[in-house]
């Protein structure tokens, strides 16, 4: 039998960032003397990958500037750590979740659309980095919602599409789910609304973590 995998999005999902991922990126626009995209805007692209994100928040630009302006995000979220600005909070629930889940003998990862040093502190500071076999992350992958981050996830956990579960909370998670061949469970606390999880194709939305459990169970 394969290994059971459950995977998780992070920002939105195991996290709420969009604070901060907010006036990151509005700091990265006004830097260049351009207007902050909406709120509602930013957190519509979070989950891809910088350059995809930007290059949808600015279309008319050309693809150098959206990854010149992708270093100036990240410079602004590295002085806003080194500020002590972040605010990456975990979702009620998610620690104990993630604690049962491991008890439970599901083999836990990671995959999103932040860095290997932003993924890695965020973990850390929350103190479950060691609950997780595989972490998937944009630089390594191309963006969400292809499949890559996925499979490199089940080849480092020894499962199979049939034993695999992708939990997220935007479409871009769920593509990339149907992309691999996975079941895919959306969560109604990010940044997507549920409805468009629904259509998307997940199989369900859990709306807390003690129902996110269920579904996942469901699938074991």
């Amino acid at each position: 039998m394969s290994n059971r995998l459950a995977v998780f999005d992070c920002d939105g999902t195991l996290v709420d960032s969009q604070h901060s991922i907010c006036a990151a990126m509005a700091r990265a626009f006004e830097d260049q003397k351009l207007p902050a995209p909406d709120r509602l805007a930013i957190l519509s692209v979070v989950g891809l990958s910088l350059p995809h994100a930007i290059a949808r928040l600015l279309p008319d630009a050309e693809p150098d500037f959206h990854d010149y302006l992708s270093e100036c995000y990240k410079l602004a979220f590295q002085q806003m750590r080194r500020d002590n600005a972040v605010s990456e909070p975990l979702y009620p629930g998610m620690a104990d979740l993630i604690a049962r889940l491991d008890g439970d003998g599901w083999l836990l990862g990671v995959a999103t659309g932040k860095s290997d040093r932003g993924l890695n502190l965020c973990l850390a500071h929350h103190g479950i980095a060691a609950h997780f076999v595989t972490l998937q992350t944009a630089d390594r992958h191309p963006s969400k919602p292809h499949p890559s981050m996925l499979r490199a996830a089940m080849a480092d956990a020894g499962a199979v599409p049939e034993s695999t579960v992708m939990i997220g909370d935007t479409v871009f998670d769920i593509d990339m789910g149907l992309a691999a061949g996975v079941r895919t469970i959306g969560v109604g606390w990010g940044y997507h609304a549920p409805d468009a999880l629904i259509a998307a194709g997940a199989v369900a939305v859990a709306m807390d973590s003690g129902e996110l459990h269920g579904h996942i169970g469901a699938y074991g």
